[in-house]
């Protein structure tokens, strides 16, 4: 199962790059995928059908529930026929529909194919809610497209807000459910559900998270409006795939829940709900996509009440309408596109005639809404049939659920499904005095490719309708499950003459009339109140929020720095001062140093830090704070902590270079005091207080901490990750998942604060132009200048001015650079023994760069002859990532190190740890991450080419030859 998914997910990955050499073809490359599926899941429909569950188990965080396992029973096996049955005909269909991107529209209707596989099979609660809510990602993705119009982004955005919304939601319920039953494992959940306590609340929310996915009223209005996309993915996604998400894990959990209080109320109220007023809906659309639309609301709403019902009986009828739903109205979709391709058009106003130009196409519909309508020998009938005789049965046996009331909403709904079907079949196909169709402009060929898997989903609806016993038999196991309240139905196409059948022909004939009445029904409609509106309505809350939010964003974001450092210090002196102030246990002073070296160490912070507070200076104030950083960094060596002090000081150095670049574009000296006196006088005291609060929060700390199991257990297995330095093996083994959330946050930032930096530059680049408008040549004497061959090892110094370039710095760069970073791999490579590692091997290797920066003007010139920074950070995070995934190849857990033990003839014995390649990855994040923050500040200066061009080539201005030689050029 895992494999599957991620062969979705690959190839999925290189099909845009495959369009460029075989055009629509990668179409049906991403055919192969959802079959092969097919093929494995026919393979084990035996072992299934039979009782088995095949389980496949990703350990990943076990301590916290959270292992990928992945599961394959009677219900997972029906949905992954569902899911790639109609995932491999809607992408050959769309391998003749779609006309542009069929890289990119291939790609994620694949991967929706791979993360559906995932949802059905996931046997883990948070596992099946990161499938369900990437489900959500890819709708958005394929509604909104890539340049399409305002209503496609409105429609995308609506589906997202919607359904994210009810799956947080439901991520509340499932977390309350785990809680509450000790295991997030589903089926394990199910076999011995929790009860009482906040079990009936949890159940609330996740049914929640399942009436948004599967579009249940008054939830439903994204739905309709994601007509708007693609028919294909109208076709798999609305019809047959995401929004049978809800449905599904409805009928995941009937197990075990389905007799909690309110669990059959609350499905059986709105299931029942949206199947009439769906149905009701479809009866009054103009587009055929939309009656549709309608229609799926109105069926998914059946399909939630005989799954939520929670009977053996139910839950047969259930799957039946589910394989039937599936198949009939992806058909129909299908269907409605190639009208659309034929005619241009979906307007039912419009179209007229087309059944006597298409009578195939008309065909295949007719037996579509055949088996909507529940007409023998199709599926649906199996399924009408099912649920009218057990509603029928459950009412004359009086089991308390108002029975009576249910059938007579089933037969109302059924009749209206029947009414909207044939105004499909009328509307699409049929003659109308007056109106005339636009001509089919579609080549032929192109309509048989499209209409071959209409054929194959339409025979698919016959056969298992012919072939009820093989139908059966793949839907009794999961049905077996399920309590028995009446005698098991059993699926035929004749039972007799029965209540179910009259039922069945009831439907129809009232369904009929409804249809040919619909012209007095509408004035009986414009007469009536008119329903609330679910699209105002979110229109409506939306504006709400948009129009808070501005309210609420205009009186908190004041755009003063000090107003929101005086907001975040008082929360912290409220929140955790106030629970310090509440401690019972006194407070214990510790000595005030240990070592007489950190008194001067002290003091020289102290007084930087008080120095700092009364500077005006920008760059006095930037160096006062690289002195404290040192000093603090001083503290951790004295404390026995070399690596944490070598970062500090790596980090320091390289930081304190960063902002007296950055200061270049800001003036000299800070603003006049803000503020009046007893403003400033309460951020004193604001101040003080904050750092009073930290200090005696660090003495708390030291003194509760009793016995360090943490790093006696990290000392005592340090030999097993094969290190010696301690620190190292936690960064890089012990705990590297925070290492990999931490660099990943890292190069985020980074990227973030490029981009400031950079928009920055741009806007003050007129700026230093003009400051350089009188050349410096002018200022200086000849002999300030020295000329020199060009060189090759520092070509960016070739476009600063002469006077501006230092012989002594250029060739005390020329010999350090290289040795510091040697210097730099070899803290890399050695900091699993000593300090060191690939984050101060990374700082170090920055701070050579950082030296080149200073010497040649602008290092990010060079050095993108070679790499984009951005490339160089995001390998390193790849390779960290890759290098922590890849003990799962081996049977391994993730984020694992292996030794490896070499006897080398020339280098002897050689004891390598695998967790090299993670620091390795590490150690390129912060030298792309380095890069990104030097090219980003900008060169130092600008150029002598740029100062002639700003002065107006001014006479009497010496230029480089070789800025002679490129302004010539």
């Amino acid at each position: 199962m895992l494999v599957l998914i991620t062969a979705h997910a690959v190839v999925a990955a290189v099909l845009p790059a495959l369009e460029a050499r075989i055009g629509r073809a990668v179409w049906v490359v991403a055919a192969l995928v959802p079959l092969a599926t097919l093929v494995w899941a026919g393979a084990l429909t035996p072992t299934v059908l039979d009782g088995g569950a095949p389980l496949e188990n990703l350990p990943w965080a076990p301590s916290l529930g959270l292992d990928a396992v992945m599961r394959l029973d009677a219900l997972s096996l029906l949905m992954v026929f569902v899911v790639s049955g109609v995932g491999a005909a809607v992408l050959f269909y769309s391998a003749h529909y779609t006309q542009e991107e069929h890289g990119r529209e291939s790609a994620l209707l694949l991967l929706f194919a791979g993360v559906m596989l995932g949802l059905v099979t996931a046997d883990n609660l948070l596992v099946l809610y990161v499938f369900w809510e990437l489900t959500t990602v890819v709708s958005f993705l394929l509604i909104a497209g890539r340049g399409r119009t305002r209503e496609h982004r409105d429609a995308a955005e609506e589906a997202l807000v919607v359904t994210t919304g009810g799956g947080l939601t439901m991520l509340l319920g499932f977390l309350m459910l785990g809680e509450a039953a000790g295991t997030y494992r589903v089926s394990e959940l199910v076999a011995d559900p929790p009860s009482g306590g906040y079990v009936p609340a949890a159940l609330v929310l996740v049914l929640i998270g399942v009436f948004t996915k599967s579009a249940q009223m008054p939830l439903h209005g994204w739905l309709p409006a994601a007509m708007v996309a693609p028919t294909p993915v109208s076709a798999y996604l609305h019809a047959a795939a995401m929004v049978k998400a809800g449905v599904y894990l409805v009928a995941r959990l009937a197990p075990g829940f389905a007799d909690v209080a309110p669990w059959r109320p609350l499905v059986l109220t709105v299931g029942l709900v949206s199947l009439l007023f769906g149905a009701w809906r479809a009866l009054w659309e103009r587009d055929l996509k939309r009656v549709l639309a309608y229609g799926t609301v109105s069926e998914l709403g059946l399909l939630i009440a005989l799954f939520g019902y929670g009977t053996r009986n139910a839950v047969l009828a259930g799957e039946v309408m589910l394989l039937a739903h599936a198949t009939f109205k992806s058909a129909l979709f299908l269907v409605t596109g190639l009208i659309e391709h034929h005619t241009g058009t979906r307007d039912l106003g419009r179209l007229s005639g087309l059944g006597r130009r298409r009578p195939v196409l008309l065909t295949m519909a007719v037996l579509a809404a055949a088996s909507m309508a529940g007409l023998p020998p199709l599926v649906g009938y199996l399924g009408h049939e099912a649920y009218f005789d057990t509603f029928w049965k459950a009412a004359r046996l009086g089991a308390g659920w108002g029975e009576p009331w249910i059938v007579a909403a089933l037969t109302v709904g059924s009749a209206l499904t029947v009414a909207y079907a044939a105004r499909f079949l009328w509307g699409a196909f049929g003659d109308k005095s007056g109106v005339r169709s636009p001509p089919a402009d579609d080549p032929a060929d192109r309509g048989i490719g499209m209409a071959a898997p209409i054929g194959v989903l339409v025979a698919a609806a016959l056969v298992m309708g012919v072939w009820y016993p093989g139908t059966e038999t793949f839907t009794e196991p999961y049905a077996a499950q399920m309590p028995r309240l009446q005698e098991p139905y059993h699926l035929a196409l004749w039972h007799g003459v029965t209540p179910a059948l009259a039922l069945s022909v009831g439907t129809l004939l009232a369904g009929l009339l409804i249809h040919r009445d619909r012209a007095a029904l509408a004035v009986v409609r414009a007469r009536s109140p008119r329903l609330p509106d679910v699209q105002e309505g979110y229109r409506w809350l939306r504006h709400g929020l948009d129009g808070a939010a501005v309210w609420f964003t205009r009186r908190t974001q004041v755009g003063s720095l000090p107003a929101y450092l005086t907001v975040m210090l008082t929360i912290v002196l409220v929140v955790p001062g106030t629970a310090l102030l509440l401690r019972e246990s006194p407070l214990t002073v510790p000595p005030l140093w240990a070592s007489a070296i950190q008194v001067p160490l002290a003091v020289v912070v102290l007084a930087s830090a008080v120095a700092l507070a009364r500077v005006r200076r920008r760059l006095s104030a930037a160096l006062l704070v690289g002195v404290v950083g040192y000093g603090v960094a001083g503290f951790f060596l004295v404390q026995g902590a070399p690596d944490l002090a070598l970062t500090q000081f790596l980090v320091e150095t390289l930081t304190l270079v960063i902002i007296v670049l950055v200061l270049r574009g800001l003036p000299a000296r800070f603003g006049a005091r803000a503020g009046t006196l007893r403003v400033r006088r309460l951020r004193l005291a604001l101040s003080v207080a904050a750092g009073v609060l930290v200090g005696l929060l660090a003495m708390v700390a030291s003194a509760v901490r009793k016995e360090p199991e943490a790093s006696a257990y990290y000392m005592a297995h340090a030999e097993e990750a094969g290190a010696h330095n301690v620190v190292n093996a936690i960064l890089v083994d012990f705990r590297a998942m925070d290492t990999l959330g931490e660099i990943a946050v890292l190069l985020v930032t980074a990227i973030g604060v490029g981009s400031l930096l950079t928009l920055r530059g741009a806007r003050s680049a007129g700026a230093r132009t003009i400051r350089s408008r009188l050349p410096a040549a002018n200022r200086d004497p000849r002999t300030a200048r020295w000329d020199v061959p060009r060189s090759e090892w520092l070509p960016e110094a070739r476009h600063l001015p002469l006077h501006d370039r230092s012989m002594l710095l250029e060739i005390v760069t020329w010999v350090l650079f290289p040795a510091i970073l040697a210097f730099s791999v070899h803290l890399l490579y050695s900091g699993h023994l000593r300090p060191g590692g690939g984050f101060a091997g990374g700082l170090v290797a920055g701070q050579a760069f950082a030296l080149r920066h200073l010497v040649g003007g602008r290092v990010g010139a060079a050095f993108h002859r070679l790499a984009d920074p951005r490339v160089i950070a995001g390998a390193g995070l790849a390779l960290a990532a890759i290098a922590g995934l890849a003990p799962i190849v081996f049977g391994g857990v993730p984020l694992t190190s292996a030794l490896l033990d070499w006897t080398l003839p020339v280098f002897g014995h050689v004891k390598v740890a695998t967790s090299v390649v993670f620091d390795t990855g590490i150690y390129l994040l912060v030298v792309g991450v380095c890069l990104r923050l030097l090219t980003a500040v900008g060169p130092l200066q600008v150029s002598v080419e740029e100062s002639v061009q700003a002065a107006g080539d001014e006479p009497g201005v010496p230029t480089a030859p070789d800025d002679r030689g490129s302004r010539d050029r």
